[in-house]
Order: C-alpha cells, then sequence, then structure tokens
C-alpha cells in the first residue's frame, strides 16, 4: 500500500495532496477529518484484508493522522524538524494499518502505536547524530529513556546510574557509556573555514599521523643528514679558502650574496666568481660522493 493509491476528496483531505504552505494548515486539515467509531473502524478493516479494499485503507489511514502528530510531539526535543517526525510516523502508520486484524478486537490507535515510534524511533536514531549513536536493543531503550531520567538531574551518581540499569534491565557500564555519547556532540572532520585556532586544534584532521611518522624513517633520515652534513664539510675543508668563502656567500647565508657583490669584495669580474663557483661546486659533488 503507497499513499499514491489514496484518492483524496474532501476539501480537508485535498489540504494533504499538495503544497501546503506550512504544518499548521496541515494539522489543521487532519483536525477537521472525522474520528471512526469502533464499529466503521471494523468495518473498513475487514473490507481492507478480504478484499484488498485501497478505499478502505485509505480512510483508515486519514482518520487516524491525527495521533500520528500527537505521538510525533514527543519527540520535538531531539532538534529534528517536526514534518519529518510526522512524515516518518506516517509510513508506521501505514504500515500498522496493513498488519492491522480486526478479529483480535483492539482498536487500529492502540495497534499502531508501536509501528509510529518504531519509525520515529528511526528517523531520531539516524538523524540525531552524523554517527549512529544507539545500535543494539539496549542502547536504544537506553537512548530513548535516559533523557527523561536526566531531566532534572546533571551527571548521574553511582546510585543514580545502578537505578536506572536497574529500571531499564541493562548494566552500569551501559548507563555509563549511553551517557558519554549523550553529553558529546558532532565534530567536524576538517575545521570550518571562520572556525579559530582552537577550534582547530580539536579537529580530528588534525590529530591524524603525518605520513613520515614512522620513527625508523625519521631515525634513518636523521642519520642520513647527519652523515651528508658531515661530508659536505669534509669535502669544504679541501677546497681553497677564495672557493669555501664563496660558496658559503652564495649558498649557506641568509642573505645571498650576489655575483656583483663577491666581485667587488675579491678584486675580479663577475664573471670570474661564477667560474669560479661552477667549478667549486663540481669539485665539491666529486669529494662528496669519494667519501
Amino acid at each position: 500500500m503507497t499513499t499514491t493509491a489514496l484518492t483524496l476528496r474532501s476539501p480537508a483531505e485535498l489540504a494533504l495532496t499538495g503544497p501546503i504552505g506550512s504544518l499548521d494548515a496541515y494539522f489543521d486539515a487532519i483536525g477537521r477529518i472525522p474520528v471512526l467509531s469502533r464499529e466503521a473502524e471494523s468495518a473498513l478493516a475487514t473490507r481492507y484484508h478480504a478484499e484488498s479494499d485501497v478505499e478502505a485503507a485509505r480512510q483508515l489511514v486519514l482518520s487516524h493522522l491525527r495521533f500520528v502528530v500527537h505521538i510525533a510531539r514527543g519527540y520535538m526535543g531531539y532538534g529534528l524538524p517536526m514534518g519529518d517526525l510526522v512524515q516518518e510516523g506516517n509510513v508506521g502508520l501505514m504500515k500498522a494499518v496493513k498488519r492491522f486484524d480486526p478479529t483480535v478486537g483492539v482498536r487500529l490507535v492502540s495497534f499502531a502505536v508501536h509501528w509510529i515510534r518504531a519509525e520515529i524511533h528511526e528517523y531520531v536514531l539516524r538523524n540525531w547524530r552524523l554517527v549512529k549513536v544507539a545500535t543494539t536493543k539496549a542502547q536504544r531503550k537506553l537512548f530513548f529513556n535516559l533523557r527523561k531520567y536526566k531531566r532534572n538531574l546533571g551527571w548521574l551518581t553511582a546510585d543514580e546510574t545502578r537505578a536506572v540499569a536497574q529500571d531499564l534491565g541493562v548494566s552500569t557500564r551501559e548507563v555509563t557509556e549511553m551517557e558519554r555519547r549523550l553529553a558529546s556532540r558532532d565534530l567536524s572532520f576538517d575545521p570550518a573555514s571562520d572556525a579559530s585556532e582552537d577550534e582547530d586544534a580539536w579537529s580530528p584532521s588534525a590529530y591524524l599521523p603525518a605520513p613520515d611518522a614512522d620513527p625508523a624513517l625519521a631515525v634513518e633520515r636523521e642519520e642520513w643528514d647527519e652523515n651528508v652534513s658531515d661530508r659536505v664539510a669534509a669535502a669544504m675543508a679541501q677546497l681553497d679558502d677564495r672557493s669555501q668563502a664563496i660558496l658559503r656567500a652564495r649558498w649557506m647565508s641568509e642573505s645571498k650574496a650576489t655575483l656583483h657583490d663577491l666581485a667587488e669584495q675579491f678584486g675580479v669580474s663577475a664573471e670570474r666568481i661564477r667560474q669560479v663557483e661552477a667549478n667549486a661546486i663540481k669539485k665539491l659533488r666529486k669529494l662528496v660522493v669519494a667519501e
């Protein structure tokens, strides 16, 4: 059974078929749909299950939409859109209508409460946080009940934790773990563009190990750098003083000297300084390789 199979005719029902502008309009529309009597409900349910009468299912669903809204209001404290809560509850209502057995002797609304809540629960668990906070049956029970226990309390004491665990039939460890999950908040993996430096520091991406964070590689790299430095220093010592001075001024100084500066210092042309530099580098490479 799908909602597209329902043919809506009355003015109140027509308000449910297209864009309605606001939830208030929707609530007003479903409030004008009459509530079925026990006899009418039983007759419609019998027609649907005996004859697969979609028109009977339509009337059953429409007459109970107000109960979905009533249940959905109880979940507004999770910060999720009311319209989405109602929509999920309506899905649960339709599932309940499909499975409802009128011969059992209970009203549809009593039977449907479970299905409506189940769909809303699943929606809340999927969307309350980026990461699903409850997966097991015990965690689901704790998620929806622990908030009620903590409504007027801070962190639970040891005695309160034991009392909650006993009431819900779970372990104290599970109560404590769910309490931590409820107190946590979503954190973006990468900091937002307008985040402060303090917020950047708490971003998970800041705690990723660097690709070259292997201790063995770090030690090897450090020893290699030391070895190369020692070999360069030994090779430099074998060059003449002028070549050493030119290389240090050109490559080993924070303020790199120009060829004209060195030419003026040594009283030769800039071209001669370039030649000396090139020859010194060539000798230095040969000496470093030979070490």
